[in-house]
């Protein structure tokens, strides 16, 4: 059996007629090509397809397991709905949850809580590819392309080394993290629980995912700098970016052969001012109110309110009782979920970079300008028509799936905003709850599973993936003028 190159050369260039999603393998199952060769199943399937289908399997899968009985505390009962729902935000890294992993499921069931995270946080074709790669086998060029949708690579040749950095980046930060924490988590737990309590937490924060193994979340750790500073650091990494994990590593080791790219000075930027705002809004909008950061120290206060700052990117986390905080607050935090982590990332929403192309471009044709310049280079058009759409698809997402909630909802103890506010939690991927979750209808969450699942994979992704029109405009009109914007 023959084994991929250890340097990963470029795949050679796809034939002519190629398209996205097209395979070169002229074996197997699927329909036939015009020379007659069958094409294989896969070969059928375009990359946003293949993302958006292997979320939904997996999501499936995740939810008959953790149904059965084998995975329940004892005297504990769990329905099928319920085990797809905490499948679902395992898998799509939201941390959402209608139950109490920590007490509901036992230790299998959270084991397996612990995979999903892990597979949804990397994702699935990545995983797939491992395992390939493991086995000996050869990826072929579709299912490169396949791999650099996954995980936001620019370069379809040298996925397979990306793919191999991501993994042992990953897995080196995840157990530094799990060392870390185990020296809280081991004098409260003991050996046992206190390292799988370690492992645990390290994944679902970097990961982006939320989960936690105590039932009030991080609330008891609100001064304990190891952890909340372990777990922020966590996040912050994960939600990153895997490309821009890479880039930083790979400038910091050798700066004049490695170039910082314009994309992660761009999403790193991005990081640093949301960071500043949203400590900042923390810290003064929740200075003086006594069910958060009143009875704090100032230290402590300003410990909490960064780390609510770094867990409002996508990660779910919390030190703080978000049923308890002021509007003003908590619009500033629904602001901050819609906007979320950085692409390639294990976070959701519709991305630091897409927000600032939207927010540029607006600014540039409010100055007169036609074009968006960033460190002396020029965001194309595409681009910036591919940032208005995603984050017009967000919005009419949200809202209509925010009218559904609407809709189903029974329970006259569930504010409007605090409905509003699990939408935009579960869309951005988030995790954060104002403890309007458990108490919704099972239609709401049914509507709630959807939300976790389309902000996962994307809008934009999911629209592509089942778009059935692919023919190209033969013919192109003369453009019209007329047309009154505002």
């Amino acid at each position: 059996m023959t084994r991929p190159p250890r340097n990963d050369p470029a795949p050679p260039p796809p034939p002519e007629g190629y398209r996205s999603g097209s395979s070169l393998s002229s074996s197997g199952l699927g329909g036939a090509t015009p020379g007659g060769v069958k094409k294989p199943l896969l070969s059928r399937i375009s990359p946003p397809q293949l993302i958006a289908l292997s979320f939904a399997l997996a999501i499936v899968v995740g939810g008959c397991l953790l149904a059965l009985p084998i995975m329940h505390s004892p005297g504990r009962s769990v329905n099928f709905l319920q085990a797809l729902f905490t499948a679902t935000s395992a898998l799509c890294v939201t941390g959402l949850n209608v139950i109490d992993p920590s007490k509901d499921f036992n230790r299998l069931g959270q084991v397996v809580i612990m995979l999903l995270i892990q597979v949804g946080g990397l994702g699935i074709i990545t995983f797939g590819t491992v395992f390939a790669l493991l086995i000996g086998r050869r990826v072929n060029y579709s299912e490169r392309i396949r791999l650099a949708q996954q995980v936001s690579a620019f370069d379809v040749g040298g996925v397979i080394s990306l793919i191999r950095n991501i993994f042992l980046f990953t897995f080196l930060i995840e157990l530094t993290g799990a060392i870390l924490l185990s020296f809280r988590f081991i004098p409260l737990e003991g050996w046992g629980e206190g390292l799988f309590y370690s492992v645990f937490h390290s994944i679902s924060a970097f990961n982006n995912a939320g989960f936690a193994l105590y039932s009030d979340n991080l609330v008891g750790f609100v001064g304990d700098p190891l952890v909340s500073m372990t777990i922020a650091g966590l996040i912050i990494l994960g939600g990153m970016g895997f490309l821009v994990q890479l880039n930083v590593v790979a400038h910091l080791v050798n700066p004049r052969r490695n170039r910082m790219l314009v994309h992660s000075k761009l999403v790193l930027t991005m990081m640093a001012v949301l960071l500043v705002v949203g400590t900042l809004t923390y810290l003064l909008l929740e200075w003086s109110n006594p069910k958060t950061l009143a009875p704090l120290g100032f230290g402590d206060k300003l410990l909490a309110s960064f780390f609510q700052s770094v867990t409002t990117r996508t990660a779910g986390f919390n030190s703080l009782d978000y049923g308890a905080m002021n509007y003003a607050t908590l619009f500033m935090t629904i602001i901050l979920m819609f906007i979320g982590a950085n692409p390639g990332s294990t976070g959701g929403g519709i991305k630091t970079s897409t927000f600032y192309v939207m927010m540029a471009s607006a600014w540039s044709m409010v100055r007169g300008r036609g074009e968006i310049n960033l460190f002396r280079r020029r965001i194309d058009q595409d681009t910036v028509i591919r940032a208005m759409t995603v984050g017009l698809l967000s919005i009419g997402l949200v809202n209509g799936m925010f009218v559904l909630l609407l809709i189903f909802n029974i329970n006259p103890q569930i504010t409007f905003v605090q409905m509003f506010f699990e939408t935009v939690s579960a869309f951005g991927t988030v995790g954060l709850s104002m403890n309007a979750t458990p108490i919704m209808s099972p239609a709401q969450h049914v509507v709630l599973i959807l939300l976790m699942y389309l902000g996962r994979i994307g809008p934009l992704t999911f629209a592509v993936a089942f778009n059935s029109s692919r023919s190209a405009d033969l013919v192109k009109y003369p453009p019209e003028k007329d047309i009154i914007i505002g």
